[in-house]
């Protein structure tokens, strides 16, 4: 009995061998090709080396066809996952990829770059979502990467008012499932006499703090990874992070998704110098203002419903102009150069106050 396992499982290794043997040779095959294309996209020269080598739509048309292609077992999860880092690699060969993100390392800013640009691009921390978006407008990055909305707390107030002002626009979606962890030196929660996270992070978790950790004192620092670095540097101090902080400051994780709603995910927003073409599923954001009027912002919506344009997200943030005076954070589904966006967008701009379209981009594939 023991030879015929040991000869069965010789037989799977060997299968297992000549077929990562032909993955190699595919994927090299498939980097050549990405070469080539690299080639034929700039040899006639590009005003953006960036824009001409990454492409957001033309990478989620591959990932949907793949996930549609998936027949098991790996989950549709998975698949993008290796596909992106596929791409990664692949992007590599043809034009090296800067981007910023808001630090320090192992935040879930820093997860949300990974997931979208894979670990072959250069992803450069930064201590504010204001140096991150400077970063890009200054050109010494190609891509910023900020967090946007949070499923559990809603909008991020700095993120919006940046994107008021900024001349980037938005190219790209990630969303990111949020695992909340407390993570020590502490032997156990008993130990734990403060808690360090960023204050959304706090926010999140308030109902489990509430019951497990009630009498610990609770500290909102800049991030959460700032908070595990804090954590690793006294035996009485825990951090919410993810575990990327846990593992980059050799935390122990004292108890695991630590956060009231199961499903918290953060959506980030991706930022260049130009938006993404039409990938078949997009959206388009905007910024918008109407006049101080009764039923001034009923006529702004007007020409989404005229044009059967789905709205996605309405937001409102006061205006920096006027005392009591707000402007509209909004997302609509579809492509602004697609017919019917484009004519509610043209319908829009004579009737609002002020009109930016922050972006066209495709919707995040999971």
């Amino acid at each position: 009995m023991a030879d015929e396992w040991e000869r069965e499982l010789a037989a799977a290794r060997l299968e297992i061998d000549g077929i990562d043997a032909q993955l190699l040779a595919l994927l090299n095959q498939r980097a050549r090709c990405a070469q080539r294309v690299g080639v034929i996209k700039t040899r006639d020269g590009a005003a953006d080396a960036a824009a001409s080598h990454y492409r957001p739509a033309r990478e989620a048309e591959v990932l949907r066809r793949l996930q549609a292609l998936n027949t098991g077992p790996l989950p549709d999860e998975r698949v993008t996952f290796f596909f992106r880092e596929v791409m990664s690699a692949c992007l590599l060969l043809e034009e090296p990829l800067t981007v910023a993100f808001l630090g320090p390392l192992g935040t879930f800013s820093e997860s949300a770059a990974v997931k979208q640009f894979g670990h072959a691009a250069r992803l450069l921390p930064f201590a504010s979502i204001d140096e991150v978006f400077r970063e890009v407008e200054a050109g010494h990055a190609e891509y910023a990467v900020a967090p946007l909305e949070n499923s559990t707390e809603g909008a991020v107030g700095r993120t919006l008012d940046l994107l008021f002002s900024t001349s980037l626009q938005i190219c790209g979606e990630v969303v990111v499932r949020i695992h909340q962890n407390l993570l020590s030196r502490a032997a156990d929660l008993a130990s734990v006499k403060k808690v360090y996270a960023h204050a959304q992070s706090l926010a999140q978790c308030h109902e489990w703090l509430n019951h497990m950790l009630p009498h610990a004192q609770r500290i909102g620092v800049a991030s959460n990874a700032f908070a595990a670095r804090m954590a690793a540097e006294e035996t009485d101090a825990a951090a919410i992070a993810g575990e990327a902080a846990g593992k980059r400051y050799q935390l122990e994780k004292l108890a695991a998704n630590v956060e009231d709603d199961p499903n918290n995910t953060t959506r980030f927003v991706v930022l260049g110098r130009h938006d993404a073409e039409i990938s078949g599923k997009d959206k388009t954001s905007l910024i918008m203002s109407a006049p101080n009027l009764s039923g001034s912002l009923h006529d702004l919506l007007q020409p989404f419903a005229e044009q059967g344009v789905s709205m996605t997200r309405l937001e409102s943030r006061p205006a920096r102009q006027g005392l009591w005076e707000y402007v509209y954070y909004v997302d609509v589904e579809g492509h602004r150069r697609s017919p019917s966006v484009a004519a509610a967008l043209e319908s829009l701009a004579k009737r609002a106050a002020y009109l930016k379209v922050l972006g066209s981009y495709p919707v995040a594939v999971y």
